[in-house]
């Protein structure tokens, strides 16, 4: 548990409201399971990636009304006594299932299981899916962006074109699919995100030249850091540059246009100058179509900002929460499934279990969601890891499994998972009894 403020008003109203009838009905303590997944995934995106998982066990972790809390809504009106009170007893004590953090998941995929009573776990849908939603949206898009730079570095520096706290979360989102680190301190501070940065053009225009501007940098740094090179002229900015910090110089940076052609340039102009060894970093609305066109230039690093923390034209996972199965009157009596059947937001009914049908050579070739928790062969490989158990946070972890996670499984996925143009999912989702599939 953690000094944090209470996540119980992370939520919308229709839960609290919902939660009062069911408690006058009796319905409230019924057994259920609500999944979230995503009925499909953006047009662009051939795979999503599980992100936020941390951050909801946190924020479950926090999840309670307390005076503050209990005081705003019985001022705000619309709930009665016996629903107040029962908040302010509120603890969730259920069990919670999900994918691992850093896993791929694909349409149909149960990356996050519930169970409990009705009323325990209606309560956590909103702020389940805001934490996931954007989380796995920027995950989903830095992954891309991670294999378009074929092992090239990338810093995360979209802090200024997102909400403060979603910043926070980017990074930490960013750096779990590959990216090496961040300019963003409080990622830093909170979960261990490396950070980077150096200079913006505004330290070379409050100087009264662009060398004062290079000495002053140098001299507080190092020759190891990296200078910025086109803010006047980029030929006499890198001549300046190597001059002042010698052929040891860490890096140049370029922010603006033709990157691929500059770089090209800079890169001929630091070898002749005998900087061979100092780095071209390249910044400037970078996406993952922009970073795999520069594939074949002399770039050494990327830094992305606004196409990260917007998802890169897919801002929300997309990702629903709904309730799957639940017990009769008798809280004791067999689980029934249920689902929707609204035109074009169909839900599967029952509880369901996630796994990964591999090759002869390791290869990803099927996604199984199925109504036990037994893999049904040889070759499958289970998704589902456990969160919580009767209300305890079990399935905590360091965020260096989580990356080492994404990166064994993305490893597996077939060659197609590498296009970044449109296409159907890399992989099927089957669905059904393990000895249908």
């Amino acid at each position: 548990m953690t000094d944090e403020p209470t996540s119980a008003l992370l939520t919308d109203r229709y839960e609290l409201t919902m939660l009062q009838g069911a408690l006058q009905s009796g319905a409230a303590h019924r057994r259920a399971v609500f999944e979230m997944f995503a009925r499909r995934l953006p047009e662009n995106r051939g795979y999503g990636v599980v992100a936020g998982t941390g951050r909801f066990l946190d924020a479950l972790e926090r999840f309670r009304f307390d005076t503050g809390a209990l005081d705003y809504l019985a001022d705000a009106g619309g709930l009665d006594d016996a629903t107040l009170e029962w908040l302010a007893g509120y603890r969730f004590s259920g069990e919670v299932w999900g994918y691992g953090e850093g896993e791929t998941y694909f349409p149909g995929s149960p990356i996050l299981v519930v169970e409990g009573t009705f009323a325990e776990s209606v309560l956590l849908e909103t702020v389940a899916l805001s934490i996931y939603n954007h989380d796995s949206a920027i995950a989903s898009a830095a992954s891309r962006m991670t294999l378009a730079a074929g092992g090239r570095p990338i810093i995360e520096m979209g802090s200024r074109r997102t909400h403060e706290m979603s910043a926070v979360a980017a990074a930490r989102a960013a750096y779990i699919t590959g990216f090496g680190s961040t300019s963003n301190l409080e990622a830093g501070r909170r979960y261990g995100v490396p950070t980077a940065g150096t200079s913006a053009h505004a330290f070379v225009l409050v100087h009264d030249s662009e060398r004062a501007a290079f000495e002053a940098q140098v001299a507080a740094l190092g020759a190891d850091t990296t200078l910025l090179v086109d803010t006047y002229d980029v030929d006499e900015a890198v001549r300046t540059a190597v001059e002042l910090a010698g052929p040891k110089l860490g890096g140049v940076r370029i922010d603006s246009g033709d990157l691929s052609d500059i770089a090209a340039r800079v890169r001929r102009q630091l070898d002749g100058l005998g900087a061979a060894d100092t780095r071209i970093v390249v910044t400037g609305d970078l996406d993952e179509h922009a970073i795999q066109a520069l594939a074949i230039a002399p770039v050494d690093g990327y830094g992305v900002g606004t196409a990260l923390v917007t998802g890169s034209g897919a801002p929300t996972a997309s990702l629903v929460y709904k309730l799957v199965a639940r017990s009769g009157e008798d809280p004791g009596s067999p689980l029934l499934p249920v689902a929707k059947k609204s035109v074009g937001k169909p839900s599967r009914g029952g509880r369901k279990w996630g796994f990964r049908r591999l090759d002869e050579h390791g290869t990803a070739v099927a996604e199984l969601v199925l109504e036990r928790d037994e893999a049904p062969a040889e070759g499958v490989r289970p998704l589902l890891r456990r969160l919580v158990a009767g209300g305890e946070v079990v399935g905590r972890e360091p965020l260096a499994d989580a990356r080492e996670r994404h990166a064994r499984s993305v490893a597996e996925l077939p060659g197609t998972a590498r296009r970044m143009t449109r296409g159907e999912p890399v992989i099927p989702t089957h669905f059904g009894a393990p000895a249908q599939v």
